[in-house]
């Protein structure tokens, strides 16, 4: 998500507490709301999936492909 849309969110948000927003404004949040959580859901699981581990008998776990589901996108 690039910084124009996380800077609407918080113009949104700080409208929203000083006077209120219209119809429009707070489908528009909904809508921005979404797409960050979705974002950072994306980074986060790709932050996940890059994650290994080292077992006591010297072996590698990677835990994105145990676990992952490393090549599936979520729709």
């Amino acid at each position: 998500m690039d910084q124009k849309r996380i800077e609407r969110i918080n113009e949104l948000y700080h409208k929203s507490q000083d006077i209120g927003l219209t119809e429009e404004e707070k489908e528009e949040q909904a809508a921005l709301r979404k797409a960050y959580i979705e974002a950072v859901r994306a980074s986060l699981r790709g932050t996940l999936n890059s994650v290994s581990i080292m077992e006591q008998d010297g072996s590698v776990t990677d835990l994105g492909k145990k676990y992952g589901n490393v090549g599936y996108t979520e729709s």
